[in-house]
């Protein structure tokens, strides 16, 4: 028999196929079963007359509790009224397995015990539908990236030393030597990248700080890309032409899943380039007319961002940030010293800093000095440096944090939803 995925049984109708699956829900009035049946690509209703299956089938679909695993066989039907927009006239029914009793009913249940039970949580139409666009997600980053000839260079996960100080990282003892997980790829990038021109990087980092904000998480993941002969402004053109790809396609390939989260589309299909830009310092002009106590020099917080970003309520750019606030490998203006060329991509509707880049250092001397500012061992250095010494040019990346993006698009109050097994703080079960 044909095994179909609920996905794509509009493909089948009037054909008898084979559905493999759980039992999301069952119900029964006398002389028909009515099964709700779930396979990770979406939902079905199954309907088992009991004059047309007979007794045995019958009794056997009765039998059925929530999630017990089954493969239904039957006529596929169109049915607007039904979840999905299909039907199954069940003439066939295989019990795999019958489930004890389910601990997620579907009455409500708090956030911590759902936590608890995440291992269970991700299997309800709504963390599914998160799980499958962040899938999207990730396939549409990879499909701009080879469309536009970068290599995916994989960076190393244990690292001797830290792009951005120790103090977020967590440690580990590596035969003796001191080793820390990553917080970034992006000077194992820079080393790629003088190999093969555009590369990136897609992997988990690790930040051990102690935030229980609903943005933070201790270890996500991040998709870092690495240019060479690419300034401030290549990057930043970059950028914004990968975010609206990725608005596109999710518009294009999850309008099933974003139904399910209730998200506005509205506010992605207004998505559009050229992104609002502005300075650090014209942005700390904002925040003072919107009556915000702000010095200049200070890192923005959560606030402070939503702030910025719902002024302009699009994707907005900030560029060219204090060079004491930002990572000792980012290349000062030319025109002003006191400022990096860098920039932070603030995500509309409160999202925050989904985008951190900018320029690279390329001057041996300059990089020696900040190394050495910064008081960081300049000898575990010494190969980032080569980099400077032979063949330096000037080149430019950025960091996009997925789960935060995942956040934004599907429009979750809380970045938790946005990865299988989140890791937060005191927070490692299951």
């Amino acid at each position: 028999m044909k095994t179909a995925l609920i996905k794509h049984l509009s493909s089948h109708v009037g054909e008898q196929v084979t559905v493999q699956g759980w039992v999301y829900n069952q119900r029964s009035s006398g002389k028909i079963t009515f099964i709700i049946l779930r396979d990770g690509s979406g939902l079905m209703q199954g309907v088992a007359v009991k004059q047309e299956v007979g007794e045995t089938l019958f009794g056997e679909a009765k039998k059925l509790t929530q999630e017990s695993a089954v493969k239904l066989t039957g006529i596929i039907r169109e049915e607007p009224r039904s979840v999905g927009g299909y039907e199954m006239q069940v003439t066939g029914l295989e019990i795999v397995s019958i489930a004890e009793d389910y601990p997620i009913t579907h009455k409500e249940h708090g956030v911590d015990f759902l936590a608890e039970h995440r291992h269970l949580w991700i299997r309800t139409p709504r963390q599914a539908a998160v799980l499958r666009i962040r899938s999207e997600i990730e396939h549409a980053l990879r499909n701009f990236f080879y469309e536009r000839d970068f290599v995916l260079a994989d960076a190393p996960i244990i690292t001797p030393a830290a792009c951005e100080g120790t103090t977020n990282l967590f440690e580990i003892d590596y035969h003796g030597e001191k080793g820390y997980l990553s917080q970034s790829g992006q000077l194992y990038n820079e080393a790629n990248a003088m190999a093969l021109g555009r590369i990136y990087c897609f992997g988990p980092t690790f930040r051990a700080e102690k935030s229980k904000t609903r943005r933070h998480l201790l270890e996500f993941w991040m998709i870092e890309a690495e240019m060479a002969y690419f300034d401030l402004d290549a990057n930043i053109e970059l950028q914004e032409e990968m975010i609206c790809y990725v608005v596109q396609r999710v518009l294009n390939k999850c309008q099933n899943e974003l139904k399910t989260l209730e998200r506005d589309i509205e506010k992605l299909k207004a998505i559009k380039p050229p992104f609002p830009r502005i300075s650090y310092t014209e942005a700390v002009e904002l925040l003072k007319q919107a009556g915000e106590e702000f010095t200049w020099g200070d890192d923005f917080g959560a606030p402070h961002e939503t702030i910025i970003s719902n002024h302009f309520n699009a994707p907005v750019f900030v560029h060219r940030y204090p060079a004491a606030i930002k990572a000792f490998y980012m290349k000062p203006d030319p025109d002003n010293h006191q400022v990096v060329l860098g920039a932070d991509l603030l995500a509309p509707e409160g999202y925050g800093e989904i985008i951190g880049g900018g320029q690279r250092i390329d001057d041996l001397a300059l990089l020696e000095q900040r190394i050495a500012e910064h008081k960081l061992p300049q000898t575990a250095f010494e190969w980032y440096l080569d980099l400077r010494r032979f063949g330096t040019v000037p080149h430019s990346g950025f960091g996009l944090g997925l789960e935060r993006t995942v956040a934004w698009l599907c429009g979750l109050e809380h970045i938790r939803e946005t990865i299988p097994f989140p890791r937060m703080l005191h927070k490692m079960y299951p």
